[in-house]
């Protein structure tokens, strides 16, 4: 009963900045290593299906084990900063890990793995340890490491497996940083050195085989931005005696011979063709997947390229010639990013994908109707580095998150036309720093207040073009989100200067072309003006280039008053007041700053701690505000009664835990108020969880708080560091409250406490549900969110031809439903759905 509590509703995330971090398979997922995860991705459903937690480092390489006969893989192997290899393997749908690989001893960066004839499993592994491993696995036994291979000081950036024509036996490519490609066989159990293929000119990035049953094509890229294609052969003995060869203009060829089960093979090497188009390094080639045509196994001649220069080509033979040539070329322009990382093709040709430095997805799509077009697609997106904090918004519609890759990004649900389901994008990136972000606190449907590494509190505003595009995306009437936003003078959209940290507003006015009246500059920075932005009229998800510069918020306003780095912030319900605390070791540095939302005019400084404020939370009915503290004490202020000497909002301090009455030993992490301000709770590094209170004597009076607050709870013990910890704003069936709590290990655990119970006996806590292991973040949750109302986001809204009968029903089976929002440390952003009546 308990694992049907928590449904995994979206991930947000995004590739690691590696080079062979992706790889898509002939059933059409795509897996790509996520901080220390693997995510496997459905391009069609645009949702991360699952994710596979294993490696206690980052996730380098990723690589799906095809099969000889194009069916769709069960097998799947992922390396990673661990210098382990795993092999996941899917049982019903189900991937769990089916061996892994130890022996490197250095992070693994490249790896290959096909099967061989006896169905057994040939896996070459590359790593910073300057050694290229062969494994060879099988359902039996444990993995085995058949072979060694070292180079010195050198390093092997890549590596790729196929076997031979005619002998069957494994050969094995390595493209390093001598700028050569090395091949090896292995042949009766022996692994010989074939030979080294010279040409290129700086490092070696990426080698890829094809086989067209009769030949090999080895493609290998580098940083010299070519792209070399070589063809190898059997060679019969034949071909060597016939003619005096001096008439003949031949390519020059290398050849090697093999012994297989005692029958010797010679095999030719020559290079088919240089393909030069690429202006910077190439990362990454990918040979178009084989397909079933007849009954056989087909090969095209079709070869994707991806580059730092934010390109991505198609490359094949022009038909009649045989001349290598582009066929398509797709990319980014503008934006202040570096290039692509690497580079996949879908399985039957119609959709490319690269991933670049900054995690992002870029996806192409074949035009329907137009065979020679490509348009950008939608593609998942996340951050690329720990998410630090996160906050609905206030009606529930969409979730704002702050992270240490210095953006802030905005996610809501998203309905394609002709789709029943909602998934959720990214469709705006109002912020991005300079600084690692650290808080975020939301001020209203549209404005928010952020805080990063530096001293500054920074206030944003969403613009027109955002206001407009979200009405489009969401289905909500354009009018409606207009008038509650003070519309008339709503900015364009905003601009970052080049070396700007601040986003500055971009009007109306400055959109407009100027006449050639007024084409004479009054200044510099007329005649080079830095507006980046350009207005989008959105029915979908923007792609990664457009987040960059057309989405982003103009800044309002800036908040000066802390001596050092930002930590944390709290808004009120009214949307009145901000607090903000920053990193602290002595006592005048840890005090909370109170400011006012109407003119941003600090409204006072509350000193009682003595190291820095983690976390701080408003009640709901605002009257009271909580901060917990490294010194592991919390502090509860009161807002005193409004005068008219004094009608701006003051707060006063009224109950605190000291040295003596502290009952968490450890750091308190989190807080949170119960929805009727009656109780708060607080977390702990210690492991505990205790419910404090009663804050108000009684829920209809709003008298001062009782004389004395103490733990209304017994300690709650959750096994780990307990790092969030949340409220759900609506009660359970049987009147008690349920709360969420995030733990060190990345798992989240629900506990339902109810209050009135004689909390020594410890009967009042009970555990309902946790987050499975493949549910579970794979680093410490951070924050935890409940949704400010019942039901899902993006299921409201009435489906054509209902009846209101249905709709009843079905309003009242999405209320039992309530969503959790999870940020963490491993990059990501999770959206659960919980079923109360699962509970």
């Amino acid at each position: 009963m308990a694992a049907a509590v928590f449904e995994t509703c979206h991930v947000a995330c995004c590739a690691n900045r590696t080079p062979n971090v992706v790889s898509w398979s002939r059933s059409g997922i795509i897996a790509f290593g996520t901080c220390n995860s693997v995510a496997l991705y459905d391009p069609q459903e645009r949702a991360v299906i699952a994710l596979l937690n294993g490696h206690t480092g980052r996730v380098n390489a990723v690589q799906w084990v095809h099969r000889k006969d194009g069916a769709p893989e069960c097998l799947l192997v992922s390396g990673g900063s661990d210098n382990r290899l795993i092999l996941w393997e899917a049982q019903n749908g189900k991937f769990s890990q089916a061996g892994e690989c130890r022996g490197h001893t250095g992070p693994v960066c490249a790896m290959d793995a096909i099967y061989m004839e006896n169905s057994e499993i040939l896996v070459a592994s590359s790593a910073s340890d300057s050694t290229v491993r062969l494994w060879l696995c099988s359902e039996t036994k444990e993995a085995e490491c058949l072979h060694n291979l070292t180079f010195g000081s050198g390093f092997m950036m890549d590596v790729s497996l196929v076997l031979l024509p005619g002998s069957r036996a494994p050969i094995l490519a390595c493209g390093g940083d001598d700028s050569r490609v090395h091949l090896y066989v292995l042949a009766s159990g022996e692994l010989k050195k074939a030979m080294t293929l010279q040409g290129h000119e700086d490092w070696v990035r990426g080698v890829a085989w094809a086989s067209t049953g009769v030949e090999l094509l080895l493609a290998s890229c580098s940083q010299d931005s070519l792209i070399r294609v070589w063809k190898l052969c059997v060679k019969s003995h034949t071909d060597t005696a016939t003619g005096d060869g001096h008439n003949i203009i031949r390519m020059k060829e290398d050849i090697f011979e093999v012994k297989e089960k005692g029958v010797s093979l010679m095999y030719a090497v020559t290079l088919e063709t240089v393909l030069a188009g690429h202006e910077n390094w190439v990362y990454g080639v990918h040979w178009q997947p084989p397909f079933f045509k007849g009954g056989e196994l087909q090969q095209p001649l079709r070869l994707l390229s991806a580059s730092m220069d934010k390109t991505m080509i198609v490359w094949a033979p022009e038909e009649g010639s045989g001349v290598w040539v582009e066929q398509v070329r797709v990319g980014e322009v503008g934006g202040n990013t570096l290039g692509f990382y690497g580079c996949q093709m879908s399985p039957d040709g119609s959709m490319i994908m690269a991933h670049a430095f900054h995690g992002a997805l870029h996806l192409w799509c074949k035009d329907q109707n137009r065979e020679e077009e490509w348009r950008p697609g939608v593609a998942i997106s996340g951050h690329f580095n720990a998410v630090q904090d996160m906050s609905w918004d206030p009606e529930g519609e969409f979730i704002l998150s702050v992270g240490s890759d210095q953006t802030t990004r905005l996610f809501t649900p998203w309905r394609k036309q002709g789709s029943k389901q909602a998934t959720w994008h990214e469709i705006s990136r109002p912020q991005i720093h300079g600084y690692d972000m650290q808080c975020l606190a939301m001020v209203g449907r549209f404005q928010f207040v952020s805080g990063a590494d530096e001293k500054v509190l920074r206030v944003f505003q969403a613009p027109r073009n955002f206001v407009e595009n979200f009405a489009n995306i969401s289905g909500t009437s354009k009018e409606k989100l207009l008038t509650s936003s003070d519309c008339a003078n709503l900015p364009e959209g905003a601009s970052t200067p080049a070396l700007g940290l601040s986003n500055k507003a971009v009007f109306q006015g400055d959109l407009a072309p100027k006449t050639n009246g007024e084409e004479r500059f009054s200044s510099a920075s007329d005649q080079y003006q830095e507006r980046y932005f350009h207005p989008l009229n959105l029915t979908e998800p923007p792609p990664e280039d457009h987040l960059l510069q057309n989405t982003l918020w103009p800044e309002v306003q800036k908040l000066y008053g802390h001596g050092f780095e930002m930590f944390c912030l709290a808004s009120d319900s009214n949307r009145t007041v901000v607090a903000s605390a920053c990193k602290a070791s002595k006592a005048e540095h840890a005090a909370v700053l109170l400011w006012s939302t109407a003119t941003w005019r600090q409204l006072q400084m509350l000193p009682c701690h003595t190291l820095t404020v983690t976390q701080m939370a408003f009640s709901p009915d605002s009257q009271l505000l909580l901060a917990v503290s490294r010194d592991r004490t919390w502090s509860l202020w009161r807002r005193n009664q409004a005068t008219p000497e004094s009608p701006e909002p003051q707060f006063s301090l009224c109950a605190h835990t000291g040295k003596d009455t502290a009952v968490h030993s450890r750091i308190i992490w989190s807080c949170d108020w119960s929805p009727d301000s009656r109780y708060f709770v607080t977390s702990s590094r210690d492991k505990k969880v205790i419910v404090w209170g009663p804050c108000r004597s009684d829920p209809s009076e709003d008298s001062a708080p009782p004389a004395e607050i103490k733990p209304c709870s017994s300690i709650l013990d959750v096994g780990d560091s307990a790092t969030a910890v949340a409220f759900c704003p609506s009660l359970c069936a049987d009147n008690s409250w349920l709360l969420a709590v995030g733990l060190e290990c990345g798992r989240i655990r629900l506990y339902r406490w109810r209050p009135g119970q004689e909390p020594a006996a410890g009967d009042d806590w009970s555990s309902c549900g946790e987050t499975k292991a493949l549910q579970s973040h794979a680093l410490a949750v951070k924050r935890l969110r409940w949704r400010p109302t019942a039901g899902r986001a993006g299921r409201e809204n009435k489906e054509d031809g209902q009846t209101d009968g249905e709709s009843g029903v079905e309003e009242e089976e999405e209320s039992s439903w309530v969503q959790l929002a999870s940020a963490s440390a491993d990059y990501s952003v999770k959206i659960f759905n919980v079923n109360k009546r699962a509970l």
